[in-house]
């Protein structure tokens, strides 16, 4: 999910793997993981490839929110 978004945004600026790695100072593996969904970025590494993409945190947070699908829970106290 946030990795899914990572690559939008990645792609939206027309960047490599290899790019983002070296602007937000990470592995190209590293990058891979995250894309895949295989790793989840600490919060601190999540704001370093955000500000290296030049893209709002919290902006990509909410995006990744709206594609999640919503719990049981959540549904019934919306109710």
């Amino acid at each position: 999910m946030v990795g899914d978004e990572l690559r939008v945004a990645r792609l939206a600026a027309h960047w490599t793997q290899e790019k983002l790695a070296e602007e937000a100072e990470i592995s190209r593996n590293y990058v891979s993981l995250l894309e895949l969904n295989r790793k989840s970025p600490t919060v601190d590494m999540l704001f370093a490839v955000c500000e290296a993409l030049g893209v709002s945190t919290t902006d990509l947070i909410r995006r990744v929110e709206r594609q999640r699908p919503r719990s049981r829970k959540a549904s019934r106290r919306q109710a």
